[in-house]
């Protein structure tokens, strides 16, 4: 999943000082965050955590802005209880950590969420938005589950198979041009890729200078020269829930 020198796919980066907007409730078998729109259309956007889980202060801060834009958004702990990667971890033991958070056996936890948001929230139209690891949650829903009208993966890895192209509904990509993760190799197969056999709306957008991250973990004032990549990617999130949920 990242190469031998850093096994550990993204760092903290800048950990945001903040409290959030929304409330935890219990869905079924699994905690999450909600956070309620100004006013209420029927819409819905599941936010999906990256390595360090579902209560870092940034994931809830882009669920909330998402609020803001009209949604009921949620952030379900798709680890199901078990430990969120910390920045001080052992990397040696990463890759079994991992191993043991598959971002592509999750669907009895997708399949709870849609039940809450539709039958507690009054969900009529539902998007889904993930980071990282939830940006591979992300590809895998969008290819099983067509009641999810649109999805945004944000630097998710991607996994060269037959099955990772046949997309339900619109779909965007958004990467960074120097994440060591996710070399510009793979992007570009993947974009071919789509081209090739993906028969609904997609779209794959590369960041220049841009690295790991940078959409959720970077302080909105923590360098100026990249604050513009930053706001462009999250309206263009916005913008693609907007267009499709």
């Amino acid at each position: 999943m990242a190469n031998e020198a850093k096994p550990c796919p993204c760092d903290i980066g800048h950990r945001l000082e903040y409290g959030g907007m929304g409330r935890e409730v219990q869905v079924e078998h699994i905690r999450a965050y909600i956070t309620r729109p100004p006013a209420d259309a029927g819409r819905a956007v599941i936010v999906v955590q990256d390595i360090f889980g579902w209560e870092l202060p940034n994931t809830r801060y882009m669920a909330d802005l998402i609020a803001g834009n009209g949604y009921t958004t949620i952030v379900p702990d798709f680890f199901v209880g078990k430990e969120p990667w910390s920045p001080s971890g052992d990397m040696s033991i990463f890759p079994e950590w991992l191993k043991s958070r598959d971002a592509r056996k999750v669907d009895k936890e997708v399949d709870a969420v849609l039940r809450y948001l539709k039958q507690q929230c009054g969900a009529q139209r539902i998007g889904i938005v993930g980071f990282c690891w939830g940006g591979i949650v992300v590809h895998h829903v969008m290819t099983k589950y067509p009641e999810v009208k649109a999805g945004v993966s944000v630097y998710g890895i991607v996994k060269d198979s037959e099955d990772v192209y046949d997309l339900k509904n619109p779909t965007l990509f958004i990467f960074a041009e120097n994440d060591f993760v996710i070399p510009l190799e793979q992007v570009s197969l993947l974009t071919q890729r789509l081209k090739e056999h993906c028969k609904v709306e997609y779209q794959v957008k590369t960041f220049t200078g841009q690295t790991h991250g940078f959409v959720h973990r970077k302080k909105e004032d923590c360098q100026p020269a990249d604050k513009p990549y930053i706001d462009e990617a999250r309206r263009n999130l916005v913008e693609w829930l907007h267009k499709y949920v």
